[in-house]
């Protein structure tokens, strides 16, 4: 069975992401570190630390995942926005090192106009760079599948090839498979038929082991449209056989499935990360919902 989650607020403190998580019936949370729209970030604290540390031993938590700000991007052909970028995800991978938290998730980038090939070099210069000053760390960086809106890069699985190839220390990077950004990214995988296809591709151009960890989330708009929409499992356009294969797939038993998908409630006042994570759960003991 993987390890079913939700992305968790750290409002009042890291440690109470861990809280919030455990409380809904999470085996596995996603969080950011500070704030997701700024560059700067607080220092953490020893105390900060040491209180995540204690509560992630109490609670039924067994693995915590970060996400990068949303500000930061390695592939921009603005040499300013490239320099903070870089200087951020040092920072962030810093801190989460000093979590010890294993992953950190983050999009590869977009290109701004002047071409993918442009852009992922920059990538990949960017990760040489953070990798030769980060040598001995424990964290992986995972690359975000992307719907591919706008100049996006990590739309289709020859980018992350691509990028894999040209870094080195590529043993410290991994993927990180988003349901919704793939799918709208053209990648159908909802019969048998083209989720074997999908993977055995996936296998094929990247390597089915650089999969680390999953963001479950439906799309509100169609293959192929290119538009990242989160909908709640089972509610938008891949629908619940999709994710019941993903959820039986014993090659990924024991990896990270998170929820990225509207907070709130439902009709009878149910937190909708509870009703999805019961959805998933269900899934798994082959009550196929339609």
């Amino acid at each position: 069975m993987p390890l079913l989650g939700a992305h968790m607020s750290i409002s009042g403190g890291l440690y109470k992401a861990l809280l919030r998580g455990e409380k809904i019936g999470c085996r596995a949370v996603q969080i950011f570190t500070g704030n997701r729209n700024q560059w700067k970030t607080r220092e953490l604290s020893t105390e900060a630390i040491g209180l995540f540390h204690e509560t992630l031993e109490k609670t039924s938590i067994k693995l915590v995942a970060v996400h990068d700000s949303y500000l930061i991007n390695l592939a921009s052909s603005r040499s300013d926005v490239a320099e903070k970028s870089f200087n951020a995800l040092l920072d962030e991978l810093q801190r989460v090192e000093l979590l010890k938290i294993p992953y950190l998730v983050i999009h590869p980038g977009a290109h701004l106009g002047d071409g993918e090939k442009k852009g992922l070099r920059r990538i990949t210069g960017a990760l040489n760079r953070l990798h030769a000053g980060t040598k001995g760390f424990g964290v992986k960086i995972l690359l975000e599948t992307t719907a591919g809106q706008g100049t996006n890069l990590g739309y289709c699985f020859e980018h992350f090839a691509e990028i894999l190839e040209g870094t080195e220390s590529s043993d410290r990077l991994g993927v990180c498979f988003d349901t919704c950004h793939a799918f709208a990214a053209g990648y159908d995988f909802r019969t048998p038929k083209n989720y074997k296809r999908l993977f055995r591709t996936f296998d094929n151009v990247i390597g089915i082991d650089r999969l680390k960890l999953f963001h479950i989330n439906d799309s509100k708009t169609g293959l192929g449209s290119r538009v990242d929409r989160h909908e709640h499992p089972g509610n938008g356009h891949i629908g619940l056989g999709a994710f019941s294969h993903l959820i039986n797939d014993a090659r990924f038993a024991g990896l990270p499935f998170l929820l990225e998908t509207p907070k709130g409630k439902d009709s009878n006042g149910i937190d909708m990360d509870v009703v999805n994570l019961d959805r998933l759960k269900r899934l798994k003991e082959n009550v196929h919902e339609r």
